[in-house]
């Protein structure tokens, strides 16, 4: 009877779209008890047989082979890299997002964590062959070969050179008999740190004695007797305490008295931050029945996901850090995700201070090196709570109890790299198969969610009151039309001057807010009328005067501030448009004696820039702080009394669907800033719509009446959550060529469609028309947007891989770009 031929089905590590396939490689005989799903392995490739890295997915075993097949090389770690668990996520990222298999590989994991540690081979016993006798001839042949490398070698290296049986099992049996030492050799931009260490070479009846002929040697002395009481200590400590240079410790060394000893230690980003304990609160009535009822599912393993409507300062924190307590009580793992990091310092304050150890951070703002030790603390299972922004929901956590998403409303959590996956979404899929709850909180909740809310799809829960005495602030809208009519052209209104006055004199403190970053939008030409814009992009430059240059905001070009018009040569350039440098100058010539503070993508760009600036503002450093979004949400300062929203229509202006929810969110979340301690708080909504149902509901904090507005818009005009969308984008560096394609793509889904029987597809199909902003980065862009109404969601995107997946080299030549955005959430 023929041997069953076991077969890695594997997926290549290379972005092109003609390798986005599991292809089968042949396990070697004496590979078959090491190889397991979910490794790193190097296999043969094409023609040449290129050695590619590849990810096993699944492991298939046939009777005989159809058709020939080429074998794996070898593994390149001894361990799986992913579960089962991870595997079937990455395969429901693919089929969901329509995205590549090795884009979903690299969600999970991130760069830095994969190409880092490689096992080094170090051959310390140079009479081997008496120790492990002629019997072991595998054994013989693999140190044969050490040897032969000059007596070290890669993990990697020995796979490649032997066809050994069992090489992880016998390469341990060789380190206990101590023949071979197995250390970590990394080789990428990231390293293990590590500490040198001092220790005694000595047994305890010797200690006394060398002392003795140590009389003239007073600092060889210290240090033994240091390390006598103390066992080990680091070089460092050892010559920063006894006041000593390192001639006296390297003495000991060469006598053989002291070891040095190097030691991997996990670089901590929150290492030098003190935390203060942070006592447990006695929930209000409104929070012990939202804790009540989601703990029933935590203690009863079920799964489920929940909404928390909550006004802002409604203490849904302190739920989140309850629930938390809850799951860890039954012993599984929790992740927390925040929009912004200018949230993640805030976050891990008060979980370090609710729980201490045992928490990880995951953000962008890490340093490769923090985010690689990290990730090690979770994979090594020293960690039971995760807290981060949209990546985290990816944290390799083996016993998840909860994900719990503050904020869940924000754009953020959806991203816009391939995969363009929406964590929320996978929050979901993760408790429903994991067996974890997922709690969703927000003061403005998303339509969508809402709508599942409403529908009972979530378990939704409303608070309607604040956790303290504290009441939400009183919201004034001030019409700029009115301002600019009675003679006041400056950017602040007349009351909100004489409120920032009387702030400053009663020495509480102040938000400014603007979502627009720089110090003009524009500067045009009055003479001719020239505006600068990108040279690459169709969009008018924004001009930073810190650092004295316009920038482009979508493709990062940089250009000196011109003196002239480029255009007419007219000397004569005007500044348009009010950004966040411009307001921080304005309202340091207004309010002298104020201490200004400044927060935005611009001068939080430096590492740890968003903590300090944050630290100044809580211990009252800083009396007004402008901001853009990132100062929106989640932010508690009590002595906050004041807010000032200086252009509340820019998001609303935007030609987009979600353009009066966007509005709605951040007036509302910004107003919760203000009024969060024991003294009522005052907001300033300045506008020039002040009619426009969006801002008059935010002015009263009222988000049904914002959502059955919307909703009803919603309804009429077909979008979710009343259909689902597929958002297609073309780009180009030739505008003829992309219009052309688009439109060849959009009649071909006509086109399929009609033959389905569906024959109302311009209802279905919208577009190709050019991008809002039509060319970036030197490429022409064009969008096709797909919505589901009265035709299968499955069918839509069927389609879309047909001719956008399988057979794009087809349909769509190489010079042309496309994006496809499931369920996108701006269509900008």
């Amino acid at each position: 009877m023929k041997e069953p031929i076991h077969v890695a089905q594997v997926i290549v590590n290379h972005t092109s779209l003609q390798m986005d396939k599991i292809f089968d490689y042949k396990i070697p005989e004496h590979l078959l008890e090491t190889i397991k799903e979910g490794m790193r392995v190097m296999v043969p490739f094409g023609m040449g047989n290129k050695r590619l890295e590849a990810y096993i997915l699944n492991i298939k075993v046939v009777e005989e082979l159809q058709y020939s097949l080429k074998e794996l090389l070898y593994p390149i770690e001894d361990e799986a890299i992913l579960d089962k668990k991870q595997i079937k996520l990455i395969v429901w990222l693919k089929n969901k997002y329509l995205c590549k298999y090795i884009d979903a590989i690299h969600c999970i994991i991130p760069a830095g964590i994969v190409n880092i540690e490689k096992k080094v081979l170090h051959l310390i016993e140079e009479d081997w062959e008496k120790s492990i006798g002629s019997k072991s001839k595998n054994q013989i042949e693999l140190l044969r070969t050490l040897k032969s490398l000059g007596g070290k070698a890669t993990l990697e290296k020995l796979y490649s050179r032997l066809a050994i049986k069992n090489l992880s099992s016998m390469l341990k049996l060789l380190e206990e008999k101590k023949i071979i030492q197995i250390e970590y050799d990394i080789s990428s931009r990231v390293k293990v740190q590590t500490q040198q260490y001092a220790k005694l070479n000595l047994e305890e009846d010797e200690i006394e004695p060398i002392i003795n002929t140590l009389k003239n040697a007073k600092k060889q002395r210290e240090i033994i007797l240091f390390l006598k009481q103390h066992k080990m200590c680091t070089v460092r400590e050892l010559i920063d305490l006894l006041k000593i240079t390192r001639a006296p410790l390297n003495s000991l060394v060469n006598k053989g008295y002291i070891l040095l000893i190097d030691q991997e230690y996990k670089r901590e980003p929150y290492k030098n931050i003190k935390f203060e304990s942070l006592p447990k609160m006695i929930p209000n009535i409104e929070q012990k029945e939202v804790i009540q009822e989601i703990t029933t599912y935590i203690q009863q393993d079920k799964t489920k996901t929940f909404l928390i409507h909550g006004i802002t300062g409604s203490g849904k924190t302190e739920i989140y850090l309850q629930l938390m307590e809850e799951t860890l009580k039954k012993g599984k793992q929790g992740i927390i995700l925040v929009p912004e990091i200018a949230l993640t310092p805030q976050t891990v304050e008060r979980f370090y201070g609710r729980f201490g150890e045992g928490i990880a951070v995951l953000h962008s703002n890490l340093s490769e090196g923090e985010r690689f030790d990290e990730w090690r603390k979770i994979i090594e299972g020293k960690v039971n709570i995760v807290i981060g922004a949209r990546s985290a929901i990816f944290a390799p956590l083996k016993n998840l109890g909860i994900i719990i998403v503050d904020e869940e409303h924000e754009h953020t959590y959806k991203s816009e790299t391939n995969p363009k996956y929406h964590a929320v979404e996978v929050a979901n899929y993760r408790g429903k198969e994991e067996g974890a709850i997922v709690v969703l909180g927000s003061a403005t909740p998303s339509i969508e969610s809402y709508y599942k809310g409403s529908k009972g799809d979530f378990s939704l829960f409303t608070l309607t009151k604040r956790a303290t005495s504290a009441t939400l602030p009183e919201v004034e809208i001030i019409d700029m039309r009115e301002e600019l009519d009675q003679g006041n052209k400056n950017i602040l209104s007349r009351k909100l001057y004489a409120l920032i006055e009387e702030n400053l004199k009663s020495k509480k403190q102040t938000i400014l807010f603007l979502n627009r970053r720089g110090y003009a939008t524009f500067i045009s030409c009055p003479q001719c009328g020239y505006v600068v814009k990108c040279r690459r992009c169709d969009i008018a430059m924004t001009y930073h005067r810190t650092m004295k240059n316009l920038q482009c905001h979508y493709c990062g070009e940089k250009e000196g501030e011109p003196s002239i018009c480029p255009s007419c040569g007219d000397s004569q350039i005007n500044y348009f448009g009010t950004g966040t440098q411009k307001i921080e100058d304005l309202i340091t010539s207004y309010f002298p004696q104020a201490v200004i503070g400044r927060m935005d993508m611009d001068s939080t760009s430096v590492k740890g820039a968003h903590q300090r600036i944050l630290e100044d503002f809580k211990k009252e450093k800083i009396n007004i702080l402008i901001g853009t979004q990132m100062i929106s949400k989640g932010l508690d300062f009590p002595n906050v009394t004041l807010v000032g929203i200086i252009g509340a229509d820019a998001t609303l202006n935007l030609p987009d669907f979600r353009a009066s929810e966007k509005t709605f969110q951040l007036i509302t979340q910004v107003a919760g800033r203000a009024g969060r301690g024991l003294e009522k708080g005052k907001v300033i909504l300045q506008t020039f719509n002040p009619e426009h149902y969006s801002i008059a509901a935010a002015s009263k904090h009222d988000y049904s009446s914002f959502y059955d507005e919307e909703l009803n818009l919603r309804r009429e005009f077909l979008y979710p959550p009343f259909v689902q969308l597929i958002h297609i984008s073309f780009s180009s560096k030739n505008l003829e060529e992309v219009h052309t394609i688009s439109q060849k793509i959009t009649n071909n889904i006509k086109y399929i469609l009609k033959a389905k029987g569906y024959t109302a597809y311009d209802e279905i199909v919208l577009g190709p028309n050019p991008a809002i902003i039509a060319k970036v980065k030197e490429r022409y862009r064009y969008q096709v947007l797909l919505k589901n109404h009265e035709v299968p969601y499955t069918l839509l995107k069927s389609i879309v891989k047909y001719l956008l997946i399988d057979n794009r080299q087809k349909f769509v030549p190489a010079r042309v770009t496309v994006g496809i955005d499931i369920d996108p959430l701006y269509i900008l």
